[in-house]
């Protein structure tokens, strides 16, 4: 009888430890969550998003740091520092990466390959800007129903339709163009001619030269990209009007 009671009263408890451990689990996923949509963040920035205490939250970042999720760095800072030690930040690793959808990387790597091998560096080339169509018809969109808005903003949410969870965000002599997350990440690192499509494509849509600052291929925490000021590109004027003109 003594050893059915203990069962009994041994039940509570271990329904309170795995429903413990079902927590944690979720919030470790808000984290990951939080960093894929705002890139590297400080503890004190996730608290403040996730509306936890700074203790829980160093908690949860020291649990995914050693699960090798995450991985911490000085943190960045924009002009001059003050005094002290840098503060940390934290970006996903391809493990954390790995844990939101990334669809059949090893085989899309492997048909890559075999294509090239096949076909030549041509056929990948063409492969690349056909994957973005998506993202150009999505833009073009966007643009027509709202012709007055922000060109930036508007590929900004054609990408985030297609997964990429992008942003904008002003910069000096113009905007960056942020992608917190590439649902591609592991088959471009082996093939930047990807990545190299989708700079193409930027400057096509913007009708600007952008530059490509950081990747998620690359290892960095956000797929970053300079745009210049729009208002002050210049007009293209063909030389048969100049001439006429003259």
């Amino acid at each position: 009888m003594q050893e059915g009671t203990d069962e009994i009263m041994s039940r509570p408890a271990a329904a309170t430890e795995a429903g413990a451990a079902h927590d944690d689990a979720s919030t470790r996923q808000r984290v990951l969550q939080s960093i894929m949509e705002h890139g590297p963040s400080s503890a004190n920035q996730l608290a403040d998003r996730l509306e936890l205490t700074p203790a829980a939250i160093r908690r949860h970042l020291s649990a995914l740091v050693e699960r090798g999720d995450l991985e911490a760095r000085d943190q960045r800072v924009e002009g001059q520092r003050g005094r002290g030690r840098p503060a940390k930040e934290f970006m996903l690793t391809a493990a954390g990466r790995a844990s939101f959808h990334q669809a059949y990387d090893d085989l899309a790597i492997a048909a890559l390959a075999q294509l090239t091998r096949a076909m030549g560096s041509d056929a990948l080339d063409q492969l690349a800007r056909a994957r973005i169509a998506q993202v150009e018809e999505r833009y073009r969109e966007l643009r027509a129903a709202q012709p007055d808005g922000s060109p930036v903003d508007a590929l900004a949410e054609a990408l985030s339709d297609d997964g990429y969870v992008a942003s904008t965000k002003p910069a000096l002599a113009g905007e960056q163009l942020c992608q917190h997350h590439c649902p591609i990440s592991q088959v471009a690192q082996q093939f930047p001619q990807l990545c190299e499509a989708e700079t193409e494509l930027f400057s096509q849509l913007l009708g600007v030269h952008v530059q490509r600052l950081a990747t998620i291929a690359h290892g960095d925490g956000v797929c970053t990209t300079h745009v210049p000021d729009l208002a002050r590109r210049h007009v293209f004027v063909p030389t048969d009007t100049i001439r006429k003109k003259a």
